[in-house]
């Protein structure tokens, strides 16, 4: 099976060992992306709803650079600090979806890298 490692300077690079997305038979799967400004590295500071802003815009550029969209993604997974950040997360999760609904989970999480309130991943169809 071959696979193709997607980089881009469109969202922030890898905190750790792994890729920002890897493309196999057609799939892409973007690596949670946290609300990190992809120029400067630094935390986006605000509420959950600006760090779900950033964390999205930072999934979209990934998958930009994998020659797709977010209206490819089938799949996303919203990992949140706190389950009372649900409703405004969601709000401007249905901004970047608009219509389109991938399959998704909502987890709780006790922390996230940096310190983050939210990470996204999401996995997406190329063909």
């Amino acid at each position: 099976m071959e696979h193709r490692v997607i980089a881009t300077g469109r969202a922030p690079g890898a905190v750790g060992p792994y890729s920002q997305a890897i493309e196999v038979d057609g799939w892409v799967w973007v690596s949670g992306q946290i609300p990190l400004d992809p120029e400067t590295g630094v935390l986006v500071e605000g509420d959950a709803a600006a760090q779900a802003r950033r964390a999205l815009a930072n999934v979209r550029g990934v998958l930009q650079a994998a020659g797709v969209d977010l209206d490819a993604v089938v799949r996303a997974t919203v990992y949140l600090v706190d389950m009372d950040d649900f409703a405004a997360v969601n709000e401007v999760y249905a901004e970047f979806f608009g219509e389109h609904r991938p399959a998704r989970a909502c987890v709780e999480v006790r922390r996230l890298p940096k310190d983050a309130r939210v990470e996204i991943d999401a996995v997406a169809r190329t063909r």
